[in-house]
């Protein structure tokens, strides 16, 4: 998959063009994708995914990603995205009038462009669907899509993810959520009582789900079920937000080591214990309803 920061940078040829967040790449975001692949397909043009790094609400409003810009290539590159750009989402984009981004999609030259039924776009949200069918006739916008009685946003997985309900996340994404990250050295305290963890940094502002979770770490392409845990460790005082994952029947050194942790199901919250020994014994207990999890 091509990828470019700017629509002035690819070839001067026709396209069919998604413009969106793409935050998460759920369920909703998948329906337009196919979509665009379908309109791609009759045109036989490339494909390609107009989004923003970061996220738009990301920067305006603050909340946190669902996923780097790397897990959103990932993730785009295996629906089968023939090109991606991704402009830099910053105060003067978000400053510049609808004109002026109605002219980066003409550079495109789309035979056809998708969006959600709800895109705005420009200085104060001021372009809507309707101003799209000056630079093409075939717009399609697709309406919210729904799961049950909830309609799918990224908004709403964040919301699921605070309150560890990595289980309807699952079902809102269409996979496990996952975070990646460098594993770097931590305080070693899982190791005195038989748990060594790896800590894993992740970028700043990454959703991160809040307990201990039965998961499966990807080390160079190969699953290791486990256990994960992110909080601020209260049994030893700990006052920062850490994202540690034990790897079972696993001894090799992970430092360095880029990682992907997929979070499988949701085993508890994070508890204070009176020591050590009490946080050991409760450890076992979820190392056992992990394991079952993950083989279920």
């Amino acid at each position: 998959m091509k990828t470019y920061i700017s629509p002035s940078q690819r070839p001067n040829t026709e396209t069919v063009v998604a413009v969106g967040s793409f935050d998460g790449v759920h369920l909703g975001h998948q329906a337009l994708l196919a979509r665009l692949k379908e309109r791609a397909r009759h045109h036989r043009v490339p494909s390609v995914v107009y989004t923003f790094d970061p996220p738009t609400r990301v920067f305006t409003q603050g909340v946190e990603f669902l996923s780097t810009l790397p897990e959103k290539l990932d993730l785009l590159t295996r629906y089968g995205i023939d090109e991606v750009i991704a402009v830099p989402f910053n105060q003067e984009f978000a400053s510049r009038p609808k004109e002026a981004f109605l002219d980066d999609l003409r550079l495109l030259r789309p035979l056809a462009l998708v969006v959600g039924e709800d895109f705005h776009f420009g200085k104060g949200r001021a372009g809507g669907v309707g101003d799209l069918r000056a630079v093409c006739s075939d717009v399609v916008a697709l309406p919210m899509h729904s799961l049950g009685d909830q309609d799918i946003k990224s908004t709403r997985v964040r919301e699921m993810l605070a309150t560890g309900d990595v289980e309807g996340a699952a079902r809102f994404l269409g996979r496990h959520y996952d975070a990646q990250g460098v594993v770097v050295k931590g305080d070693q305290l899982g190791r005195t009582i038989g748990y060594p963890t790896a800590n894993v940094r992740v970028p700043a502002g990454k959703a991160l789900p809040l307990g201990v979770f039965a998961a499966k770490t990807f080390v160079g392409g190969v699953a290791y079920p486990g256990m994960a845990n992110v909080g601020f460790r209260p049994t030893v005082n700990g006052r920062e937000l850490r994202f540690e994952v034990h790897l079972f029947d696993f001894s090799d050194d992970l430092y360095g080591q880029e990682v992907q942790v997929k979070f499988w199901h949701f085993l508890r919250g994070e508890q204070r214990f009176s020591g050590l020994e009490a946080l050991k014994a409760q450890l076992g207990r979820d190392a056992q309803a992990a394991r079952t999890a993950l083989e279920d």
